[in-house]
């Protein structure tokens, strides 16, 4: 045996139990009571630790593109430092990077960067907005595709021409070519045309700061989400491909999504971790501005959300993680609409998920499942999301009874901050390893870079 965790408490979706892991080639070897192990060359005691899969974490925007453009936020390398800190032992790119992948060629080329650079596995997911690249890029092993419903602007940043779509027709035409390859579809949801209106009258009554952005996107309880996944739902039932749903953040979103799988569509859902702990915090929004935006998700829809998460109407948890600079922020104080949106999370989310599970909000078990074994299962990312027996050994040791308050002094991102600096947390995680190599120990990231290799995704039939 190459290395065996001794004595810590494993965690799975099935409960938890003491047991020792075994590591032989990078995989796991087996499990193990107390007492029984076998010998091995390294061992790790996790005496007061939990043992839990490494983190999937299904939905990151990585700002490193094969041309030059975004880097200064963040890289590959700096991206994946933050994933190894934060337990996540696999991270999936989404396509606004420079240029952004909608073809086999340049989706390879995004592709050499991850294989240069990247300490934790990796996957991406390009724009399905070439009709004949698609069934070649499904041939790549990509966990899915990815387009926003939102138009294209002619701006270098979010959704640049080429991921956009929002004309109906053209949904269903992807939806159907999806379903062909049997490759799931994420989709970011939003109604353009509903949208230009309630931006107007904002505009016109001179409210274009960050709570006016978040107050628009948040309008008549979320008319803008509500009616873009029920298009979405209705034109999957017309495709018959597998719909990833993004951003679940309204009580109508929940109870649309599960009436579509009550009725056995093939649809699933995410929820972000600013949905849950920032962006539902209307007096954080008031001292952050843009800082705190994503999106602001009124406090009451915060129950129908924790409900959906732990029923499993939702999903997965992923964090639609998002690196800008203070500078791309600040102007939010004047121009809500002009400040780049989306927050970083990676390197925390997972304490945050736990401390709620130590709160009582959530279980332990059922973070597990959000947070790994679901998404694995989900897009059928071949051997990650669980400890079992021929496994990579993709592991995350937490100090469970580790508080500690984030700061922005341990950010790891270039742009070094977080909008939950100040925030207590507890469940720290003190150690990473992806298969079967530690990438961070004891605060610090150890992991070289080339070391992530391709999470392969194999969607099940």
């Amino acid at each position: 045996m190459d290395t065996l965790i001794r004595n810590g408490l494993l965690i799975t979706p099935k409960g938890q139990t003491q047991a020792s892991v075994g590591i032989e080639n990078g995989r796991i070897a087996g499990i193990y009571p107390p007492g029984q192990e076998p010998v091995a060359k390294e061992t790790i005691d996790a005496r007061g630790l939990a043992i839990l899969p490494g983190v999937i974490d299904m939905h990151s925007h990585h700002r490193e593109g094969s041309l030059p453009g975004f880097e200064y936020k963040d890289t590959i390398y700096t991206s994946t430092q933050q994933c190894a800190a934060g337990g996540v032992t696999t991270t999936v790119g989404m396509p606004n990077v420079q240029p952004p992948p909608n073809s086999l060629d340049l989706l390879k080329k995004q592709f050499a960067i991850y294989e240069r650079d990247a300490i934790v596995d990796w996957n991406f997911n390009p724009a399905p907005t070439i009709q004949d690249e698609i069934s070649s890029m499904a041939e790549e092993g990509i966990a899915a595709f990815k387009i926003f419903m939102v138009v294209d602007t002619g701006r270098d940043y979010p959704h640049m021409p080429g991921i956009g779509v929002h004309d109906h027709g053209r949904i269903l035409e992807i939806m159907q070519h999806c379903a062909k390859v049997n490759v799931p579809l994420m989709v970011h949801p939003h109604d353009q045309a509903l949208m230009d209106v309630i931006e107007k009258e904002f505009w016109e009554r001179q409210e274009r700061d960050a709570l006016a952005y978040a107050k628009a996107y948040a309008a008549h309880d979320g008319v803008i989400w509500e009616t873009a996944i029920a298009t979405l739902l209705r034109l999957q039932k017309a495709a018959g491909c597998h719909l990833h749903i993004l951003h679940t953040q309204t009580a109508g979103s929940v109870d649309l999504i599960r009436k579509a799988k009550a009725a056995g569509q093939r649809v699933t859902c995410e929820i972000n971790p600013w949905a849950l702990f920032l962006g539902c915090d209307w007096s954080a929004i008031q001292r952050l501005g843009s800082y705190a935006l994503s999106y602001w998700v009124p406090e009451k829809n915060v129950p129908s959300l924790w409900e959906g998460l732990n029923d499993g109407t939702i999903d997965i948890v992923a964090t639609d993680h998002a690196p800008h600079t203070r500078e791309e922020k600040e102007i939010g104080w004047i121009n809500g609409w002009k400040a780049h949106t989306g927050t970083p999370s990676t390197q925390f989310y997972l304490s945050m998920f736990l401390t709620a599970a130590l709160e009582g909000k959530i279980s332990l078990e059922r973070v597990v499942e959000a947070t790994s074994t679901a998404p694995a299962r989900i897009f059928g990312i071949e051997h990650k999301g669980n400890v079992v027996a021929g496994h990579h050994a993709d592991l995350v040791l937490v100090d469970l009874e580790k508080e500690y308050e984030i700061s922005d002094e341990d950010v790891l991102s270039l742009t070094g901050w977080s909008p939950y600096a100040g925030r207590k947390v507890k469940g720290k995680p003190v150690r990473t390893i992806v298969r079967g190599k530690t990438v961070y120990l004891d605060g610090q990231v150890v992991g070289e870079k080339g070391w992530g290799k391709q999470a392969w995704a194999r969607y099940p039939s």
